[in-house]
């Protein structure tokens, strides 16, 4: 294990964080904050500039953070920020997003989808598709990225999935950073590195009751990502990190997209914990991982051939 990260879970198990169960909504989300703010700490990429805006759902106005790169390449990506479906917020990813603008030369399109338990599952996944969508419209002709980390990256195989079968957007490629792929928790890291690795397996359990609280929709394809078709899905990436729960999902959905005949770049993060994305202005090898996984995107963006 990366050293720092040694560092940071035995700090943690010194502070001994109440379980999520144990706390309201509103402090999970202020503890969240906090703890992306910390990790985050350093400079914000230059040149970057951004735009908040409110955009229509379909039932109601939810927020996009738009990033526009220092060197336009002509990409667009959608993003969808991890957090449980419940917690995190543009505001933690906002560092994120700025190294992809800048990494990627795209511009970057943050969702801040209504989140659970207030919206919970189909909603914050129709709030994905809308701004998918949207970004679509606003900035046509690009090739366009559906990404996202955690949570988000079960959205973003969902709205891949939507548009799939429904058509309207088409994707150049998907990027998934240790997406949350099974609620059934059924490999052997869920229980190897259940607790004590900074994301605990019982938290996950309560963000999946807050975002489908009904268990008969934890078999649909958009949440269960493993019992999905995985056919026609864009070329992906999937990240994942040594010691976290969610590893052998994340080892596992890049093995049946594969299967499915999807090209597929799996970027492992040895050493690493859940979150790495939100590490990287502290810990060094969280900020060498963010890049292995950007740089992945890179050459599968720059070996497919544009739409015409």
């Amino acid at each position: 294990m990366d050293r720092f990260v040694r560092a940071l879970i035995q700090w943690q198990a010194g502070s001994r964080p109440e379980p999520a169960r144990t706390l309201t909504v509103a402090q999970q989300r202020e503890r969240y904050a906090a703890q992306a703010a910390q990790f985050s700490a350093g400079a914000l990429d230059a040149g970057v500039e951004t735009k908040d805006q409110l955009i229509d759902g379909g039932d109601g106005e939810f927020g996009v953070r738009t990033y526009l790169p220092p060197t336009d390449r002509g990409r667009l990506v959608t993003y969808l920020h991890g957090g449980g479906w419940a917690v995190g917020d543009v505001d933690t990813h906002d560092p994120v997003c700025r190294r992809i603008a800048t990494e990627l030369g795209a511009v970057v399109v943050s969702v801040d989808y209504r989140r659970a338990p207030e919206h919970p599952y189909p909603g914050p996944l129709r709030d994905g598709i809308a701004a998918s969508d949207w970004a679509d419209r606003a900035f046509p002709g690009r090739r366009h990225v559906i990404a996202g980390d955690s949570a988000g990256g079960t959205l973003a195989v969902g709205i891949a999935m939507h548009y799939r079968d429904h058509g309207g957007v088409e994707f150049a490629a998907q990027l998934l950073v240790y997406p949350v792929a099974d609620p059934q928790l059924r490999f052997p890291s869920a229980r190897t590195y259940g607790s004590g690795y900074l994301l605990e397996v019982d938290d996950l359990r309560w963000h999946y009751e807050q975002y489908v609280p009904d268990p008969a929709h934890r078999t649909d394809p958009a949440v269960d990502l493993l019992g999905a078709d995985h056919r026609g899905l864009p070329p992906t990436v999937v990240g994942t990190a040594e010691f976290d729960p969610l590893h052998d999902e994340g080892v596992e959905l890049a093995a049946r997209l594969a299967r499915a005949g999807v090209e597929v770049q799996h970027v492992p993060a040895p050493g690493l914990v859940h979150g790495y994305l939100l590490m990287a202005g502290v810990l060094p090898a969280a900020a060498v991982a963010r890049g292995n996984v950007l740089a992945a995107v890179e050459r599968m963006l720059t070996s497919a051939p544009a739409a015409q």
